[in-house]
């Protein structure tokens, strides 16, 4: 039996001291990302026109959105209109997968909601099918970038009657919601695709490989009675 290559075995002490020599440099990307987020925290914000977007109740105020708090986090989700569930995009799908309840962003007066590129009478059986627990709302038909645009997380303020896009970002700025990518990377194996650098002979694929399996993003494997259908290609969130 071929073995997959693995670190060095040693024993604890050794283990320990190569432990801690490299924590020094983990906590200094620690307080990097604590010196980002306080200049993000000072970035000037951008004004919006309020608008009403549909979701399960109809057309929905911006205002009604923010659930009367301050503050709402957005994930902006691709649609690939007309296409089925198995064909929707698996990037989106591998971001918002992780984050299903936003009972500590609410706690700080945040809410959250998934701001979708397709009509909403799409969109809604998708978003039961896959047990998503956060507010849709279709972003169909509108071309205004503070709302339109697929694979970004957006964040916006409310200040009585006016509303301003504070933050948003894009490519790997959304991993600030994807979880088990994070925790991947604490692994000795990482996301095992090519572009990360592993030492010779590491498990590595093709990038999004393991997005999806037999036709499906993989979530998709966690609902009821799903099959196994043939490969859609579409485009990737990022």
């Amino acid at each position: 039996m071929t073995l997959t290559p693995a670190p060095a075995v040693v024993d604890r002490e050794t283990w320990l001291r190569e432990r801690e020599a490299l924590l020094p440099r983990e906590k200094a990307h620690t307080r990097e990302g604590d010196a980002i987020a306080a200049a993000r925290r000072r970035l000037p914000m951008t004004e919006i026109e309020p608008i009403a977007l549909v979701g399960a109740g109809g057309p929905t105020p911006l205002a009604e959105i923010f659930q009367g708090r301050d503050q709402l986090v957005v994930y902006k989700h691709m649609w690939h209109e007309g296409l089925p569930f198995e064909a929707q995009c698996e990037g989106c799908t591998a971001s918002i997968w992780d984050f299903h309840d936003a009972a500590y962003l609410e706690a700080r007066g945040v809410s959250f909601a998934v701001f979708g590129e397709g009509p909403f009478a799409e969109m809604a059986p998708f978003k039961e099918f896959m047990g998503y627990t956060h507010d849709w709302y279709s972003t169909y038909g509108v071309d205004d970038p503070a709302y339109a645009g697929g694979g970004i997380l957006a964040c916006y303020l409310r200040q009585g009657d006016r509303f301003f896009l504070t933050y948003e970002s894009t490519g790997r700025g959304v991993e600030a919601i994807m979880a088990s990518h994070k925790l991947l990377d604490l692994t000795v194996y990482g996301r095992q695709e090519v572009w990360e650098d592993s030492p010779e002979g590491w498990p590595q694929e093709p990038t999004y490989t393991r997005w999806r399996r037999d036709g499906r993003p993989v979530p998709q494997w966690t609902r009821p009675a799903v099959t196994p259908v043939h490969a859609h290609n579409p485009q990737h969130c990022h």
